[in-house]
């Protein structure tokens, strides 16, 4: 019903933005000189008193109700839940929501199905009440922005005052979400090391979260040492900047400098869609294509190649990120100032030489930023490793075996029903943190080599 609700606001913004523009020609009899804000502004200013004080309330109610209908619930059912843990109780909680609103669900009883009508009386109760209030305030909102239009009046202030409120608030969530990341990987992952040495983590040969069965067996409580997992994700990425960079690079170069219009305004678009394929496409082509026909040619020639390998999920990875390095590289050749082309020519450089010693080294900075940026969809990618390159977390170096990566390892960590107190779930925290730092001292490294490297060009 939210939806709605806001389909509907959405609507009434529309009209009163009409009715607000009206309204400023009518209250000076046409005459549109005698306004301090152009009639665009009081529209705007009679569609904010209609809209915005509906929308605060529905946030607050999809916010705020949904846990008073929770907190109902475990109220009146208190005599039934009270024998259940937490977890027990979200799982009430989950599956009387389910059937209150067509869920599916493993086990009912009748104290779920009470539970449910309960949820769905509150539900519809909630509803017109919300429905009835929504209306109020922009009836009222109306008609108040509708009295306060007059040729005096400062809307483009109103107007500009709002707008600047939530561009700061838009700013404000990208910080916060920013930093609660951070909090979340930080905190999860003191647990983590209150459970596993640091030392042990960071430099631990062996890595096996999975509990033995029995106390005797080695590493009963599991064995956490990230080295095997960094060594994969470091080679794994090697290989796609090997194929992504010059590839990238060349064809940028081409693009910009050597390829005719027609050519160009057909290649790149072509060469960009690589950017829109879904990973698991790519992850696909790897496994059903790429990594037999390595396979294959590694047995035509005496090579021991696994099924599975880094140097299949590596290659299939460096064409998903060619695009990257490709499209960023070729934009920032072309900002290069044509009159340093004509420079280097005046000069009698070939087309080569000029591209060599004068494009590239003032094209640099831009050139980097895309390589990290490649760097970083590398490091981060998930589908293309898990589908061939194998979960088997091996500590070598031979692109022929198959090994695992930091992401991979979070995935299969976090799969299925999990205790978040166990070392083996909090692990991925840590793998996570360290991504985090990873990513973030790439981006600091790019920045240094912008700033050393960076020219200004009148």
């Amino acid at each position: 019903m939210t939806s709605v609700f806001l389909l509907v606001l959405v609507g009434l913004f529309i009209i009163a933005f009409i009715a607000g523009r009206m309204r400023a020609a009518s209250v000076t009899g046409g005459n549109l000189h005698e306004l301090h804000s152009r009639p665009t502004y009081h529209g705007g200013y009679l569609a904010i008193w209609t809209v915005i004080p509906a929308i605060v309330v529905l946030t607050l109610f999809s916010v705020l109700y949904p846990m008073i209908e929770d907190r109902i619930v475990l109220t009146r059912f208190a005599d039934a839940v009270a024998q259940f843990n937490l977890p027990e109780r979200e799982a009430f909680i989950r599956d009387a929501r389910a059937l209150a609103f067509g869920g599916i669900v493993s086990f009912t009883d009748e104290t779920k199905l009470a539970a449910a009508e309960l949820y769905k009386s509150m539900h519809m109760a909630g509803i017109v009440v919300l429905a009835l209030a929504l209306a109020a305030l922009a009836a009222g909102g109306f008609y108040y922005g509708w009295t306060r239009i007059a040729p005096k009046m400062r809307a483009r202030h109103v107007v500009e005052r709002v707008i600047m409120v939530a561009l700061i608030a838009c700013s404000a969530v990208a910080i916060l979400t920013t930093i609660g990341i951070v909090l979340s990987l930080i905190f999860e992952s003191i647990r983590f090391f209150q459970k596993v040495p640091l030392f042990e983590f960071l430099f631990g040969l062996q890595w096996s979260p999975q509990t033995a069965l029995r106390a005797d067996q080695v590493a009963s409580e599991g064995t956490f040492g990230a080295v095997p997992l960094f060594a994969g994700t470091a080679l794994i990425t090697f290989i796609a900047i090997a194929v992504a960079g010059p590839i990238g690079l060349f064809s940028a170069i081409y693009l910009s400098d050597y390829a005719a219009p027609k050519f160009r305004a057909v290649a790149k678009p072509m060469l960009e869609i690589l950017a829109g394929v879904p990973t698991v496409v790519y992850g696909f082509f790897a496994a059903l294509t790429v990594a037999p026909f390595f396979r294959g040619f590694g047995e035509n020639i005496g090579l021991s190649v696994s099924s599975e390998s880094a140097l299949a999920a590596g290659v299939v990875m460096g064409i998903m990120i060619i695009p990257f390095v490709s499209s960023l590289s070729d934009d920032v050749i072309n900002a290069v100032p044509q009159s340093l082309r004509d420079g280097s020519y005046a000069m009698g450089a070939t087309k080569a030489e000029t591209i060599r010693k004068v494009i590239l080294p003032a094209a640099l900075p831009g050139i980097v930023s895309a390589l990290i940026l490649a760097i970083s969809r590398a490091v981060g990618e998930t589908m293309i490793v898990v589908m061939a390159a194998g979960l088997a977390a091996n500590l070598t170096i031979n692109p022929l075996e198959a090994v695992t990566t930091v992401t991979v390892q979070i995935v299969t960590l976090l799969v299925g029903d999990q205790e978040f107190d166990s070392a083996k779930t909090l692990a991925a925290f840590a793998l996570g943190l360290v991504l985090f730092v990873v990513t973030l001292a790439l981006n600091i490294f790019a920045q240094r080599v912008v700033q050393r490297y960076r020219e200004q060009y009148e």
